[in-house]
Parts: structure tokens; sequence; C-alpha cells
């Protein structure tokens, strides 16, 4: 009986197990990994988690429509983003700024 080999498989499939363990202990990476539960997928396709200093965190957003509209959601979101966090971790305010367009 001749065994067949599977195909290769995608290599997030091969990390996911460790991907816990390499991630760094910033709130910045705690923000992150929860950004899309918080939000949705809709908005964390349109806007992205990128710094925290001093408990305000800027969020880069593809367009400027989205930045307004993440600035009128802020409380909102700060809310169940610091309900997600521990609390040692807690943001105070987004800062919401557009990314240019790539090119």
């Amino acid at each position: 009986m001749t065994r067949y080999r599977r195909g290769p498989r995608p290599l997030a499939v091969a990390l996911a197990p460790a991907q816990h363990e390499w991630a760094p202990a910033t709130l910045l990476a705690s923000v992150q990994a929860v950004w899309p539960d918080v939000v949705g997928a809709a908005i964390a396709t349109e806007a992205t988690p990128v710094s925290e200093k001093a408990g305000v965190l800027t969020i880069s957003c593809n367009a400027s429509v989205w930045a307004q509209e993440l600035d009128l959601m802020g409380p909102t979101i700060l809310q169940r983003l610091n309900a997600k966090l521990s609390a040692a971790q807690a943001l105070t305010r987004l800062r919401c700024v557009t990314t240019p367009p790539r090119r």
C-alpha cells in the first residue's frame, strides 16, 4: 500500500500554536489581538491600531471618513477595549489618523 503525502499546509496554520508565545507583552500587542473582536471585521479592515503612548491609542484609518466615524464611536470602542484588557492596562483616548494611499 502506497501512502501519499498531503500537500503543504499554509504557514499561518503551522505557526498558529506559537503565535501567543511570540507576541510582545505590550499594551499595543494586546489591543491588536482583540481589535477585530471589539470593532468587527468591517472596521478592522479599514482601521488598525498602530501605536500607544500614555494611554492614548493611535488608529490608522484608510480614509478620513473612517477616522471621523471612529472619533464619534471613540467612547464605545474605548469601553469595549478596556473591558477586554487587564485592569492594569487602561486606555484613555483614541487618536484617529488617515494613512495616505499607497502608490
